[in-house]
């Protein structure tokens, strides 16, 4: 099981000092993932989680300006990263073939990408969940041979769902996670949107469910300790 957690443009230098005190007691069998802002990103010291990012640059080191390679996050000792969250395809109209070529970053630099995908209200109202997961999928991994597909782990997010408190039925979830695998069959898929300490007991009941990305609950070591502690059946 993995566990990775966003904390999306949140915690500043001191704020995260503390907080990774509180990360460091956490006890987990699951693999954990800390994704800090980028001015975090060198203070992760941790022995017991591994070590994230929430973005990266589509370009090599260069002429541009404000951007952070894949070659950067690697010198800093980023081991996975997450592309593609639907509020960078939104607020910064992150493309299609932005996210794909990032993820090429990543492959080249040995950072396992953590790629995001979901779909709107109107696109599930609209029956369109398949044609939309379909499309961000398709061209993200396309020209990927099958290594490097096995290499991904992928995070469906309903958009509709993310920080509304509000999350799929299970059958929903799982319709989603096994179209997902006919086109990635051995990818690792995780769930997020909504979900926290008080929703993982419903949420756990699918084998289907690979791990979990999580946004604000990540914030918050002691009940990410109770998530994990149900989760886990500890």
């Amino acid at each position: 099981m993995i566990i990775a957690l966003n904390n999306k443009s949140n915690l500043d230098r001191n704020e995260f000092l503390t907080y990774q005190e509180g990360l460091r007691k956490l006890e987990a069998n699951s693999t954990l993932i800390v994704c800090p802002t980028y001015l975090n990103v060198n203070l992760v010291n941790l022995t017991n989680i591994h070590h994230g990012a929430q973005n990266v640059s589509c370009t090599n080191n260069g002429a541009f300006t404000g951007e952070i390679s894949a070659k950067d996050l690697k010198a800093a000792g980023v081991e996975y990263c997450i592309i593609g969250h639907s509020e960078r395809r939104e607020y910064q109209r992150e493309s299609l073939t932005e996210v794909h070529e990032k993820l090429l970053r990543l492959l080249e630099n040995d950072i396992t990408p953590i790629l995001c995908i979901g779909e709107t209200k109107a696109q599930r109202e609209n029956n369109e969940v398949e044609r939309v997961l379909k499309e961000e999928l398709e061209t993200a991994i396309e020209g990927l041979t099958d290594e490097q597909k096995n290499r991904l782990i992928v995070a469906y997010e309903p958009i509709w769902s993310i920080g509304t408190g509000i999350i799929p039925t299970i059958e929903e979830i799982e319709e989603v996670f096994r179209f997902i695998k006919t086109i990635l069959p051995n990818t690792t898929i995780l769930y997020g949107g909504s979900a926290n300490e008080k929703n993982i007991d419903i949420l756990k009941t699918s084998p289907l469910i690979e791990g979990y990305l999580l946004g604000g609950l990540s914030l918050k070591p002691v009940e990410l300790q109770t998530f994990i502690n149900k989760l886990e059946n500890r």
